[in-house]
């Protein structure tokens, strides 16, 4: 009879586990990874013994689990991010909502359509005040830059009345006349803007976009005179006032 095959050696088992050793290690210098991203992969005596059973079950359950974990990490950061942004967008200031006095004061100075841009103590004399224009709205023919508009007027509160201290339609006016600078030819639009100083209080001003014949037409600034007590427009420099003409034929209002 055939002698039954004998165990190896301690040291062919040695050896044999020295070579399985060796080719872990080549593959994980090669790679540049650790034993943990190669789980599948272990040395030989791991596989030798009473306890290699336990060893091969429960490396497939703790994978799992891992890959679990950081499933759930991954999906609990993206929850947290959500409810952020929608934080974020509750903080945003909303427009002051215009009071409903000033608002019917607009619609009967400008009509229904008109809108109320700007209140409170603009001209910084503490009195309250709103701007309100027609603006045109935006359309595919109409993508002018800044806020288009056909008539503008700024309205004060004296002792409960609202009256207004300044107008464009045609033409720039007051409540002495003509301001100086306005163009002699009536203009149907104008490209409005404003912005609010703290000490001078809010500076307009006036492009007009049709019924001249220059197009390269400089903005007409306008703003309260505390001097005078009323709107005025100012030279080209933008810091002397100029005096209003109680007719359209005074040389002075010619656009230049």
């Amino acid at each position: 009879m055939p002698e039954p095959e004998k165990d190896e050696t301690p040291g062919r088992r040695l050896e044999n586990s020295a070579h399985g050793g060796k080719f872990l290690m080549e593959k994980t210098s090669q790679s540049n990874c650790s034993c943990a991203n190669e789980a599948c992969i272990s040395p030989s005596f791991l596989g030798v013994g009473p306890g290699a059973g336990s060893a091969r079950g429960w490396r497939i359950p703790l994978i799992f689990s891992l890959s679990f974990l950081s499933l759930s990490i991954l999906l609990s950061g993206c929850g947290t991010d959500a409810p952020k942004s929608a934080t974020q967008a509750e903080t945003k200031p909303a427009e002051p909502v215009v009071p409903e006095e000033i608002q019917s004061a607009s619609q009967s100075l400008l009509g229904s359509e008109s809108q109320v841009l700007v209140f409170g103590d603009l001209a910084k004399n503490g009195k309250q005040e709103f701007l309100a224009a027609n603006v045109v709205p935006k359309t595919p023919t109409n993508n002018l830059p800044g806020t288009i508009v056909t008539r503008v007027v700024v309205a004060e509160n004296t002792d409960g009345q609202w009256a207004e201290v300044l107008r464009c339609d045609e033409h720039l006016k007051n409540q002495k006349g003509f301001l100086g600078l306005t163009p002699l030819a009536p203009v149907t639009g104008w490209r409005l803007q404003y912005e609010q100083n703290g000490e001078k209080g809010l500076q307009l001003y006036f492009t007009p976009l049709k019924g001249i014949t220059d197009s390269h037409v400089l903005p007409i600034g306008v703003r309260w005179n505390p001097q005078t007590k009323r709107y005025q427009s100012l030279d080209r420099s933008y810091e002397h006032f100029l005096p209003e003409s109680p007719s359209m034929q005074d040389p002075r209002s010619v656009l230049r």
